[in-house]
């Protein structure tokens, strides 16, 4: 397991909170290893439950950067995680950049995930403040290697699955997104800036009973955040489309609720893979 970085004797932990429950999971485990939490969340996407976990915590909206980095320095904090997720359409609407923000997004040539959120690391490892791994203490919540459903792929599902994992590194490369829906060897959808749920239901419309969904890393991604993550809202996201198959990237996604995911997944006849290489 990764060690956390311990200065003079002083433990302290720096989280940059989107929304879910991500977050809540990273700020009880950091005090159950004795670390002080210093949290800085996002109005209208973090849980409010974290003002009871947090020591320090201030609300900010997209955008204020220089808000977010004066607050770390200020509360002696030199390492973070980012944990959560950011629904990536505020951009458009509930954005407030400051001039540093600006600044950062001016030189950006391309404003996609990845890209944006290293610049963001950057600025912040220029004050310094090192951005640490967001599993740093929730390494059990990695996709494990495997089919861990009682329902199986069939053999043609397998190959739509390959065929699946084909396509998604290639939307990944490109850095569009990390989910798509295949069935018959045809894609359905593919992931944009709607989100995972979005791109489920659009796809499993499209393919009915039998599609497939595959999520996985994007290649040359910076897994220190916006790494894969499903749970149970996926499920019942493709119950509602009757899709059949979930394949996500063992050892480079997140699994939440395990037990629950696998429960409902099984009581609705879907199957859950972690693939390495394309297939399990």
């Amino acid at each position: 397991m990764m060690h956390f970085p311990k200065e003079s004797g002083f433990k302290s932990l720096g989280l940059v909170a989107g929304g879910g429950n991500f977050p809540i999971l990273c700020a009880e485990e950091a005090k159950k290893k004795g670390y002080r939490v210093v949290a800085v969340a996002h109005t209208g996407e973090t849980d409010k439950a974290l003002e009871e976990l947090a020591d320090r915590i201030i609300w900010v909206h997209l955008g204020q950067l220089n808000k977010l980095i004066d607050f770390l320095k200020t509360n002696d904090t030199r390492h973070v995680i980012f944990a959560g997720t950011i629904t990536k359409k505020r951009i458009f609407f509930d954005v407030r950049p400051d001039m540093r923000a600006l600044g950062l997004w001016r030189r950006m040539d391309n404003r996609l995930d990845d890209r944006l959120l290293r610049a963001i690391a950057s600025e912040l490892e220029s004050e310094g403040i090192q951005v640490l791994s967001s599993t740093l203490f929730l390494t059990q919540l990695s996709m494990p290697d495997g089919c861990i459903t009682i329902k199986k792929p069939s053999p043609e599902q397998e190959e739509d699955i390959r065929f699946g994992v084909a396509i998604a590194k290639e939307i990944g490369r490109l850095d569009i997104g990390q989910c798509i829906v295949v069935k018959d060897k045809t894609v359905l959808a593919v992931e944009a800036i709607e989100g995972t749920d979005q791109t489920i239901l659009r796809g499993g419309k499209l393919g009915g009973p039998g599609s497939v969904v595959i999520k996985i890393c994007k290649p040359g991604q910076d897994t220190r955040f916006d790494l894969p993550s499903v749970g149970l809202k996926t499920l019942q996201t493709m119950a509602e489309v009757r899709a059949e198959i979930l394949a996500v990237e063992a050892g480079n996604a997140l699994l939440f609720d395990m037990p629950d995911t696998v429960e409902f997944a099984n009581k609705h006849q879907i199957a859950i893979i972690g693939i390495k290489n394309g297939i399990h």
